[in-house]
């Protein structure tokens, strides 16, 4: 048996989980996953993946001016009043399909 290595790493509980049904039902487990893609790094010499920013990002509430922030609120509020709205449901959607999450 080959020599080997541990490797630690800090992740997001909800995303090992959500990976480790993915890996189950791929049949392959965690620490194999992670030697796949470490030995697509070697092979590959860089990431083996593309890596991009989205096209159209989400606003983020540290980034706004009290102007911005004030603004993007009563755009809110005036679409709320002319009855633009919608279920949770269509909005995760949405972001999903826009902003992959």
């Amino acid at each position: 048996m080959a020599r080997t290595s541990n490797v630690f790493t800090r992740v997001e509980p909800e995303i090992k989980e959500q990976a480790e049904k993915v890996l189950g039902q791929l049949g392959i487990s965690m620490s194999s996953a992670v030697e796949m893609f470490l030995r697509q790094v070697v092979l590959q010499r860089g990431i083996p993946f593309e890596m991009k920013l989205p096209a159209k990002k989400p606003l983020e509430f540290e980034t706004l001016t009290k102007e911005q922030f004030d603004y993007e609120i009563k755009k809110g509020y005036d679409s709320i009043k002319r009855g633009d709205v919608y279920s949770a449901d269509a909005v995760a959607e949405e972001m999903s399909r826009e902003f992959n999450i």
